[in-house]
């Protein structure tokens, strides 16, 4: 991980893909920034009963990624690479 950045987001837009329909994160906003993404990949974790959810996605404007960590309704921005 380049930049640890551990912050709480906001999820502005969704995108579904797959044959299941999964929702991926279009769009977020963090700090004064709003990043949105192109593509990604989803990892799912059970921890107890509480579903953890790892998104590595790929900004659209540049050759950054963002790590995403959603579990339940709050998103955190983990970090970039």
């Amino acid at each position: 991980m380049t930049n640890l950045i551990n912050a709480e987001v906001d999820v502005n837009a969704f995108y579904f893909a797959g044959k299941d329909l999964r929702a991926f994160p279009r769009r977020i906003s963090y700090g004064n920034r709003d990043v949105t993404f192109r593509d990604g990949m989803r990892l799912s974790l059970l921890h107890g009963d509480q579903p953890t959810y790892f998104f590595d996605m790929a900004a659209a404007d540049d050759d950054t990624t963002y790590r995403l960590r959603q579990t339940g309704n709050q998103w955190t921005l983990v970090g970039t690479f």
